[in-house]
C-alpha cells in the first residue's frame, strides 16, 4: 500500500477541483488520515463521524489511493448503490487512478437459470399474475448479461414469483448445476474476486467472514482492508446471520421444490408426493396450533401447550418419514439431493429447538398464514472477534452513531472489539445557530393512555409554525396509526404522508416535491433518509426508542446480564436507545444551510436522570420548553429564507 501524498481533501486537492461546491472539513481530513494510518499499519480504527463530516469520501480517498484490495460493507442497499454508481467513479476520476470495482448482492438479487427452467417446466402457478410475471422474466432472461433482478421494471420486487426463479444457499446446486458456468451469481462472484474494490452489504460480509457460501466466500482472505460503514448495525445483523431458523416458508418452499425436481427426475416415486402433501399439512397444522398472528415471544411459552406439542411432534414425524424416501430419491438427481440435504437441516434445527441451548434464545413469530421458529445467539462478540482474528488486514468501523456520551465502551463490548484506535468527530454543521431543541410541557408519561393525543396536540402548533415540512417519528406502528387518525381529524392544511401507504422511496420523493408535507414514519425512517433543504425543517420524536421489554431476544439478554451481576438498563437498554435516538435526530440537519426544530415529546428527557445521558449524546443546540420560542425561531428563519430568495 502506498502512503497518501499531499492533502487530497484540502482546498487545492483533486476532490475540490472536481466536485462543485466541495467544502473543506477538518473532521473529514482527520478521518481520512486516520483511515490511511489503519490501512498502512493493518490496524483497527473506530470512527464516529457526525452528520456532515463526509465520511464516504474520507474512507474512499485512502482506499482508492492505497492500491490495495478493499472490501466495503454497508447496511443498506441505497448506500451500496450510491457508493458503486456515484461515489467510487467520482473519487476514481478525481484521483486519476484506475480501479476495478464490483458490486456484489445476495443470491436473491440474481436470476437462477436452473430454477427458472424448473418453474417453466412445472407450469403450476397460483395466479394469472404470477404466470404473466414468469413470461416477462423469461423474455428478460434471454437478453440479460448480469441477471440482476432490479433490471426488470415490469415485475415488482415484492412479486411472489421471484423466490421461484432465484436461489438461496439452501436450494443452490453449486458446481453440480448444469448451468454453473452461465450462473449469474457465479459470474458476479468472479468479478468480485478480480476487483480492487468490492462493495457488499453486512449480511454478505458475515457470510464471507464465516466462509459460508451465501454468494461468495473467498474475498476476505485476499483483502488488505475491510471498511464497515453504518457499523452501528453490525451486532444486530450478526445476531440474525448466526441464527437458526425453521419456518413455514422454508418448509413449504422445500415441498414445492422437491415436487418440481421429483417430476423431472423421479416421476415413478408417487409415494414421495404423498409424503410431501403430509408435510405441507403438518406445517399448516402447526401454524393453526400456534393461534393468532402477530405474536413474537419465547418458544418455551407455547412449545408445551398440548395443541402445539402435538403439532410439532407430527411435523417431526412427517419430516422423518419423508427423509427415508428422499434418501433414495437423492441418487436420482442433483436437485433432489439438495432437497434431501435441506430437509435434513430443517430436521436438525427443529430437534434443537426441543431442548434448551446455552447462550441462545429460542423464540417464535407468527404471521397471518406463516410462522418462524428461531434460535438466536445472545452474544456475538466472541464469534465476531474469533472470525475477525483469522484475517490479517486493516479494519475500519464507522457510522454517525457509535458512541454513548462520548464513549465507545458499549460498541466495543457489543462486537468484542479490542485494541482499536478511537475517533469521535463532531458534525461540522452549526447546530447552535441553526437548530432548536423543544421539549413541550404537560406531556404525560409514555405509558399513559393520553400520551399520543397529548403528543399530537403539542405537535399541531409546531407543524403550523413550520408550515408543514415535518417528520414525525414514532417508536411503534400503534402510536403512528393513532397519531395519523388524530391529525386527520385536525384537518391540517398540509399534505400528510403515512408509512405503509406507499414505498419508502416514493414517500421521500413526494415529501421533497411537495415541500410542505407532514410525514409519519417509524423504524426505517429513523435512519438512512436524507432530505436536504427547506422541505424538512422539523423532526418530532414521540418518545425514547427503547426496545420493547416483551421482545424475546431483549428479555433473554436482560436476564443474561442479570445472571452475570450486570445492570441491563445502563449496560444495554440505555445505550441501544441512545444510538437509535441519535439516528432519528440525524434526519434534521443534513446540510450547512439547513435549519430546523427538534421536538422530543418524552417528558423523561427532563424528569429522569438518564434524560441527561440522552442530552449529552445529542448535538449541542439551544433548548426550550416554550412554544413561543419555537414559533419565533420559525418566524425568524422563514423570514430570512424569503429575503434570500
Amino acid at each position: 500500500m502506498n502512503n497518501l501524498k499531499g492533502d487530497l481533501l484540502g482546498a487545492n486537492g483533486p476532490l475540490a477541483q472536481n466536485i462543485d461546491g466541495f467544502q473543506v472539513r477538518p473532521q473529514q481530513q482527520t478521518m481520512y488520515y486516520a483511515v490511511d494510518a489503519a490501512l498502512q499499519g493493518l490496524s483497527k480504527v473506530v470512527i464516529e463521524a457526525g452528520t456532515g463530516v463526509g465520511k464516504t469520501f474520507a474512507y474512499l480517498v485512502p482506499a482508492l489511493a492505497s492500491g490495495g484490495r478493499v472490501i466495503i460493507s454497508t447496511g443498506s442497499k441505497t448506500l451500496q448503490d450510491q457508493l458503486f454508481k456515484k461515489d467510487i467513479p467520482l473519487v476514481e476520476k478525481a484521483l486519476k487512478v484506475n480501479v476495478q470495482a464490483a458490486l456484489l448482492k445476495g443470491r436473491a438479487n440474481y436470476l437462477c437459470i436452473h430454477r427458472l427452467e424448473l418453474t417453466l417446466t412445472q407450469g403450476k402457478l397460483s395466479s394469472r399474475e404470477m404466470l404473466s410475471h414468469l413470461h416477462r422474466i423469461k423474455d428478460w432472461a434471454e437478453v440479460t448479461s448480469k441477471g440482476d433482478i432490479s433490471e426488470v421494471n415490469t415485475v415488482p420486487y415484492s412479486a411472489e414469483i421471484w423466490p421461484m426463479v432465484t436461489s438461496s444457499i439452501d436450494n443452490c446446486l453449486g458446481t453440480e448445476c448444469d448451468f454453473y458456468e452461465e450462473c449469474h451469481v457465479v459470474n458476479a462472484r468472479r468479478k468480485a474476486q478480480a476487483a480492487d474494490i468490492v462493495v457488499v452489504n453486512h449480511h454478505l460480509f458475515f457470510a464471507d467472514l464465516a466462509l459460508k457460501d451465501e454468494g461468495f466466500g473467498e474475498l476476505l482472505p485476499d483483502a488488505d482492508a475491510v471498511i464497515l460503514d453504518e457499523a452501528h448495525q453490525l451486532a444486530e445483523v450478526a445476531s440474525t446471520f448466526f441464527s437458526d431458523v425453521v419456518s413455514s416458508r422454508k418448509l413449504l418452499e422445500l415441498c414445492r421444490d422437491s415436487l418440481a425436481e421429483l417430476l423431472v427426475d423421479a416421476p415413478d416415486m408417487p409415494e414421495i408426493r404423498s409424503k410431501l402433501d403430509q408435510l405441507e399439512k403438518a406445517v399448516k397444522d402447526l401454524r393453526l396450533a400456534m393461534d393468532r398472528p402477530g405474536q413474537r415471544a419465547p418458544w418455551y411459552k407455547i412449545k408445551n401447550n398440548p395443541p402445539v406439542k402435538v403439532a410439532t411432534i407430527e411435523l417431526l414425524e412427517s419430516i422423518d418419514e419423508l427423509l427415508v424416501l428422499m434418501q433414495e430419491a437423492a441418487t436420482r438427481g442433483k436437485g433432489l439431493k439438495v432437497c434431501y440435504e435441506r430437509l435434513q437441516e430443517q430436521q436438525i434445527s427443529l430437534q434443537r429447538l426441543q431442548s434448551k441451548q446455552d447462550n441462545r434464545v429460542q423464540w417464535f413469530e407468527t404471521f397471518t398464514r406463516s410462522f418462524s421458529l428461531i434460535s438466536t445467539p445472545l452474544d456475538i462478540a466472541q464469534t465476531f472477534t474469533r472470525q475477525m482474528d483469522n484475517f490479517n488486514c486493516a479494519w475500519v468501523f464507522t457510522s454517525a452513531t457509535l458512541a454513548v456520551e462520548d464513549s465507545f465502551t458499549h460498541y466495543f463490548q457489543s462486537i468484542g472489539l479490542k485494541n482499536a484506535q478511537e475517533y469521535l468527530l463532531d458534525s461540522p454543521f452549526d447546530y447552535w445557530h441553526n437548530s432548536l431543541l423543544y421539549c413541550p410541557r404537560d406531556i404525560p408519561e409514555p405509558q399513559q393512555a393520553e400520551f399520543v393525543p397529548s403528543v399530537v396536540e403539542a405537535a399541531i402548533p409546531v407543524i403550523k409554525a413550520c408550515g408543514g415540512r415535518t417528520f414525525m417519528l414514532f417508536t411503534s406502528y400503534r402510536a403512528l396509526n393513532e397519531a395519523a387518525e388524530l391529525l386527520e381529524e385536525a384537518e391540517l392544511d398540509y399534505p400528510m404522508l403515512v408509512q405503509g401507504e406507499s414505498s419508502q422511496q416514493d414517500m421521500i420523493e413526494r415529501f421533497r416535491e411537495l415541500g410542505n408535507a407532514v410525514l409519519l414514519g417509524t423504524n426505517s425512517f429513523w435512519e438512512g433518509v436524507d432530505v436536504r433543504g427547506d422541505a424538512l425543517s422539523c423532526v418530532i420524536i414521540d418518545k425514547f426508542p427503547f426496545a420493547s421489554p416483551n421482545d424475546p431476544i431483549l428479555e433473554a439478554r436482560i436476564q443474561n446480564i442479570r445472571d452475570n451481576d450486570g445492570n441491563p438498563f445502563s449496560e444495554y437498554q440505555l445505550p441501544q436507545a441512545i444510538i437509535a435516538m441519535k439516528q432519528g435526530v440525524g434526519r434534521l440537519i443534513r446540510d450547512t444551510q439547513d435549519k430546523g426544530v427538534l421536538m422530543i415529546c418524552d417528558p423523561r428527557l427532563i424528569s429522569r436522570r438518564y434524560g441527561q445521558t440522552f442530552l449529552k449524546s445529542l448535538p449541542r443546540m439551544p433548548r426550550t420548553r416554550k412554544l413561543s420560542v419555537v414559533e419565533r425561531f420559525f418566524a425568524i428563519h422563514n423570514d430570512s429564507a424569503k429575503k434570500s430568495v
